[in-house]
């Protein structure tokens, strides 16, 4: 039998608890952010959604996925590869993520436009590559959106030249209440596991999508939304509904 303070059932029980609280703590600023994205979409504008690691699967979360907003583009450090050139290997380098101008280039390759809505994720909000990406968003006078944790944020001196941290920079600032380092249950000898800033940062997205599309139809407009492309008709729906945003929204197959 796996001992209490460490199974699967203490994690369920936790963060449902984190998520039961998030849904009520979070609901003017995710009116807000909300607010953002349905401004975005109305002047024509793209979400441009970016985070490295693990937050990559809040990215994909927004960005290109069956019930979500069709002008929404992911961002990466791989566009370094798909899109600047760069041999593979260059990906290959841990440090990547602290060299700087890597995130001027994937803003120059995305190419957004002064209407697009930056959503920069990262549960610390203190590594280089984040926060030069923040800052190039708000320099050349994007709106920004932030997802991440204030209590590991606050907790941690911050990475980038500028003293900045992302929270520092954003318009709206959506708190995914993980705790410092992320992970939710303490082992007996030290350390912790279990991570559980992806279910939240899936939690306030999609609250933020669904509050966007409330006003977007409380105003007399359609969301442009995937359906999936698994359903008949889907795939060529989606095509149709792409062309209104052709050259500015990538989709990969990964």
């Amino acid at each position: 039998m796996s001992d209490e303070s460490v199974s699967a059932r203490r994690f369920a029980r936790e963060s449902m608890a984190v998520l039961d609280r998030l849904t009520e703590s979070a609901r003017d600023d995710v009116t807000r952010a909300a607010e953002l994205i349905a401004d975005c979409v109305r002047a024509d504008g793209v979400l441009q959604a970016f985070g490295t690691g693990h937050s990559q699967a809040i990215v994909l979360e927004l960005a290109g996925r069956a019930g979500g907003l069709v002008p929404t583009n992911r961002l990466s450090i791989a566009d370094l590869v798909l899109y600047g050139g760069d041999a593979p290997t260059v990906l290959d380098d841990p440090l990547l993520e602290r060299q700087a101008g890597v995130a001027a280039r994937i803003y120059d390759l995305a190419a957004p436009r002064p209407q697009d809505l930056f959503v920069v994720i990262s549960n610390s909000g203190v590594n280089n590559v984040i926060v030069e990406m923040a800052l190039q968003a708000k320099e050349r006078g994007h709106r920004l959106l932030a997802i991440t944790s204030l209590s590991h944020t606050r907790a941690v001196p911050a990475g980038h030249p500028s003293g900045k941290k992302l929270a520092d920079l954003a318009d709206v600032v959506l708190d995914n209440r993980a705790p410092r380092g992320d992970a939710l249950l303490d082992l007996p000898e030290g350390g912790a596991v279990c991570a559980l800033s992806t279910l939240t940062g899936v939690m306030l997205v999609q609250m933020a999508v669904a509050e966007a599309s409330a006003q977007l139809l409380a105003t007399g407009e359609h969301p442009p939304v995937y359906v999936s492309a698994n359903v008949p008709g889907g795939f060529e729906g989606n095509l149709e509904l792409e062309k209104r945003y052709a050259g500015r929204i990538r989709r990969t197959a990964s």
